[in-house]
C-alpha cells in the first residue's frame, strides 16, 4: 500500500497520454523488430523507481527482441487511469497493481489470467496467502512483486529513556506508554493517521471488518466496529498522544514528525523504510522498533495485507502478452526480488528471496516478524472503493466537526451504493 506519495499531476497526464498505447504501440508494429511492451510502474519515483529502471535495462540487455517503455505513474492516480484506459482499449500490457485493485480488473475483464503460464512458472516458490490475494473466481490475474502489512513502528531510545523496554501489546498499553515518554521525554508518544487504511486494523482488533463478504453484510455501523472506530477516536486526546491532522499533507506531517524525533511511535507500513533511515532519529537503524499493532479488546491485532502485483492487460495482442509474460517472469524472479529488497527495503513475496543478505536489513527482518499478522483482503471486487467513504467521514470525526455515530452512518449509506446487493 502507498499514501500520500506526492507527484506532479500534469507531468503524469501528459506522460500517460503519449504512452498508454500498450498493444497498440507503433514502434512494436515492425515485422523485422523487437516487440515494445509499455510498463506503468507505481512505486515511489524517488526512493523505489530507480531500482526497477534498472531492472528494466537488465531485462532488454539479455532479450534483444523486447523493448520497455517504463512510465512511472503516481500511486493515487493510477488505479482510475488504468480503469479510463483499460475501458478504452489503451491500457499499458503491464500494470504494478496494488493487491486490491485485482478483483475489480478482473471482474471487468481488464487483466489476463496468468494460470499455466510462463509469468507463474515458479507459482511454488511464492508465499500462498499472497497468491491467494491474486486471485478472483478461482484463477489467479497477478504475480507477487512486493508485498507490506501495518507495523507499529516506534524511536526505542525515547521509550527507554521513559523507561520502557517493550513494545505496548495493547492501545490501552500504548496510552500508558505516551503518556510516560510525554513526560519523561518531552514528546507525543503516538501520532494517529485518520485515514482509513490505517483505521482498519482497529476493525481487525474487534473481530469485524468493513463488511462481511461471505455472508454479504455491511457491517462498517455495526457495534463491533463503532467499539473499534472508539478506540481509534480516543488515541487523538489525552496526555502524550497528538491532536489529529485532518490536513491534505497529514501523511508527510506524521512521517516527518517520526523520522526526525518528534514522535515516538506511529503505524506504517515497510514502503517507508528506506525514508526512516534518512532521518535524523534513525541514523542508527538500530533505533527503529517494529511491532505487531497493539490488539483490540478481543486480543486479537493485525493489519491489512497490502503489496502489488504485476498484471498482464487482457486486451494487448498475442504478441504482446507473450513478451509481458516473459517481462513479469524476470521481474518477480528470485534474483529480482533480492535485488529490489536489498535497495528499496521493501519486503519480497517468495522464500527463495529472502537470502542472507535480505534478512540483515533490520527493517525488512522487523516487518517479515509481523507479517504473520497481516489479514488478506476478501476477494470482493468492490472491496477497495470501500475506504473512500471512511476516508471522507473519519477526518471529519477526529477533528471534532461530526460525531462518530453520523460519520458511520454517512458512511454506511454511501457503502451501500456500492454494494446494493448487500444488506445492513
Amino acid at each position: 500500500m502507498r499514501r500520500g506519495i506526492a507527484a506532479s499531476a500534469l507531468v503524469a497526464s501528459l506522460a500517460l497520454t503519449a504512452t498508454a498505447c500498450g498493444g497498440n504501440d507503433s514502434d512494436s508494429g515492425k515485422s523485422d523488430g523487437p516487440v515494445t511492451i509499455t510498463w506503468w510502474d507505481t512505486s515511489n519515483a524517488t526512493n523505489e523507481a530507480p531500482t526497477y529502471k534498472a531492472l528494466v535495462q537488465q531485462f532488454e540487455a539479455a532479450n534483444k527482441d523486447i523493448k520497455v517503455k517504463y512510465v512511472d505513474v503516481p500511486f493515487d492516480q493510477a488505479q482510475n487511469k488504468f480503469d479510463t484506459a483499460a475501458g478504452a482499449k489503451g491500457a499499458p500490457d503491464v500494470l504494478r497493481s496494488e493487491v486490491g485493485w485485482t478483483p475489480a480488473f478482473a471482474k471487468k475483464g481488464f487483466f489476463l489470467p496468468l494460470d499455466g503460464t510462463e509469468a507463474l512458472a515458479d507459482q511454488a516458490a511464492f508465499e500462498p496467502n499472497l497468491i491467494k490475494q491474486a486471485q478472483y473466481e478461482g484463477k489467479t490475474y497477478g504475480v507477487p512483486l512486493v508485498t507490506d502489512t501495518l507495523a507499529l513502528v516506534y524511536n526505542k531510545a525515547l521509550f527507554k529513556k521513559a523507561g520502557i523496554t517493550e513494545a505496548p501489546k495493547t492501545w490501552d498499553e500504548l496510552k500508558a506508554d505516551a503518556a510516560k515518554i510525554k513526560g519523561k521525554a518531552g514528546v507525543d508518544g503516538y501520532w494517529g493517521s485518520t485515514q482509513a487504511y490505517y483505521a482498519q486494523t482497529f476493525l481487525y482488533g474487534e473481530g469485524t471488518d468493513t463488511v462481511d463478504a461471505a455472508a454479504k453484510k455491511i457491517t462498517v455501523n455495526s457495534p463491533a466496529a463503532k467499539k473499534g472506530y472508539g478506540t481509534w477516536l480516543s488515541l487523538f486526546s489525552g496526555k502524550g498522544l497528538h491532536k489529529a491532522d485532518a490536513t491534505a499533507d497529514a501523511y508527510a506531517h506524521i512521517q516527518d514528525a517520526f523520522v526526525n524525533g518528534k514522535v515516538a511511535a506511529i503505524l506504517q507500513g515497510p514502503w517507508e523504510i528506506t525514508n526512516f533511515y534518512k532521518g535524523s532519529a534513525f541514523k542508527d537503524k538500530s533505533n527503529l522498533g517494529i511491532a505487531t499493532v497493539p490488539a483490540g479488546s478481543t486480543g486479537k491485532a493485525g493489519a491489512p495485507t497490502g503489496g502489488h502485483n504485476l498484471s498482464v492487460y487482457a486486451g494487448s495482442d498475442k504478441a504482446h502478452q507473450e513478451a509481458a509474460l516473459k517481462f513479469v517472469k524476470f521481474m518477480t524472479s528470485a534474483q529480482s526480488q533480492e535485488t529490489v529488497a536489498l535497495k528499496n527495503s521493501t519486503l519480497p513475496t517468495r522464500s527463495d528471496a529472502y537470502t542472507a543478505k535480505v534478512k540483515a536489513d533490520p527493517g525488512i527482518a522487523g516487518y517479515q516478524g509481523v507479517l504473520s499478522a497481516a489479514r488478506p483482503r476478501p476477494a470482493l471486487a468492490e472491496y477497495s472503493s470501500l475506504w473512500g467513504p471512511l476516508d471522507t467521514e473519519l477526518p471529519k470525526v477526529a477533528s471534532g466537526s461530526e460525531s462518530l455515530d453520523k460519520g458511520l452512518g454517512n458512511a454506511e449509506l454511501a457503502i451501500t451504493r456500492l454494494v446494493p446487493d448487500f444488506r445492513k
